[in-house]
């Protein structure tokens, strides 16, 4: 006699009483590796199995760089206006309300100013989830207005680049803040302090144009997009085959466009040892 006998065939659950695997418990890398997002909170967000590097935030980045996660946000309170009244399939400050509601973000970049190994850096980080990072008139104004406190507090700059390039919402007066990132970029230089521009998975377009390749010294993590116009683009427009890992961040530091690629786990300590040897100081010795 059978002691778990089944009265009834076929499966009986209601399809709304059935429980699904609850999000974010495992991530699937390109390669096909499973990996717990314990474990990849653990790793700062890059596979053990295969050492790809998962897009992470301003917050994220913040928690590597500053000491003790111990920082202060500068320029929160900016928000992007609406001069050209834009609107496609909704309103231009529409899609702000709703980026801001998704992220929790102001814009697509954060500034933060705290101590990383003990000294002094200001930080300003981009957000791909925010409007795929795209820089408009705040992203400019926050990179200038980094640059200046840079200058006021005699600290170093890390820009950590993340983008799909210029915001179309904003039109020419997101074009300009190319020119104008750059040239408050050379300001600082004149004061000779140190800048430092990593680029991360994506830095593309108008980004890539300006102050992500015009660091002192230019950083990318592995496997990062590198570009201005994307390599389907470019091979649209050419008609040729584009060589294998064409804009990716090794074959970027092959052909002499990017000064090294670093891990993760690797990024403060390097960062920090590169503007002691640009500042011509004594190296530090590594901190929490």
């Amino acid at each position: 006699m059978a002691w778990f006998k089944r009265k009834r065939k076929g499966i009986q659950t209601n399809t709304k009483d059935k429980k699904d695997t609850p999000d974010g418990l495992w991530h699937k890398t390109p390669s096909g590796k499973i990996v717990d997002n314990d474990e990849l909170v653990e790793n700062n967000y890059v596979s053990p199995e295969d050492n790809f590097h998962m897009r992470i935030g301003s917050k994220e980045y913040f928690e590597i760089f500053f000491d003790n996660n111990e920082y202060k946000i500068l320029f929160g309170n900016l928000v992007a206006s609406d001069p050209l009244s834009f609107s496609d399939t909704k309103s231009y400050p529409q899609r702000i309300k709703d980026a801001q509601n998704k992220t929790g973000l102001k814009d697509a970049i954060s500034v933060a100013y705290g101590k990383s190994h003990g000294k002094n850096i200001t930080v300003a980080s981009m957000d791909f989830s925010y409007i795929g990072g795209s820089m408009g008139s705040v992203v400019g104004e926050k990179i200038s207005r980094a640059v200046d406190h840079s200058i006021n507090t005699k600290s170093p700059l890390l820009i950590i680049s993340k983008s799909g390039g210029a915001r179309m919402m904003e039109g020419a007066i997101s074009l300009m803040q190319m020119a104008k990132t750059s040239a408050k970029l050379c300001q600082l230089s004149s004061k000779k302090i140190p800048y430092i521009s990593l680029c991360t998975d994506p830095t593309t377009g108008g980004t890539t144009a300006s102050f992500a390749m015009l660091g002192d010294i230019i950083i990318a993590e592995p496997g990062a997009l590198i570009g201005f116009a994307g390599p389907r683009v470019v091979k649209d427009t050419t008609g040729k085959d584009l060589p294998e890992g064409f804009q990716k961040s090794e074959f970027l530091l092959e052909h002499g466009f990017i000064d090294f690629i670093s891990h993760r786990k690797d990024l403060k300590e390097k960062i920090n040892l590169y503007i002691d040897l640009i500042l011509n100081k004594s190296l530090r010795k590594k901190s929490l």
